[in-house]
């Protein structure tokens, strides 16, 4: 079961790990005055949002798989593209 900290409700979990200890002071220095748990934290969110990234990038890779001028049954996205742009 997860502690509940601070005034925000937020569940916690405490982790026990080891990490390289130039990285961590690398880390320390770019991130300021925060806590480590601070530090992991924002680790973890970059890592979230690189992924969350990542998926969208390849969710656009149908876009590649078919040209903008190839017709389904709405039309083409060229000539959408070309009267949007007229009008």
């Amino acid at each position: 079961m997860p502690h509940v900290w601070h005034s925000h409700a937020m569940p916690r979990v405490r982790i026990s790990t080891t990490v390289d200890q130039e990285r961590l002071e690398a880390a320390r220095r770019v991130a300021g005055h925060v806590n480590d748990a601070s530090l992991v934290d924002a680790a973890l969110d970059a890592l979230i949002a690189a992924n969350r990234t990542v998926e969208l990038d390849a969710s656009y890779a149908a876009y590649d798989e078919m040209p903008v001028e190839a017709p389904d049954e709405w039309g083409d996205l060229a000539s959408f593209r070309s009267a949007a742009a007229s009008s």
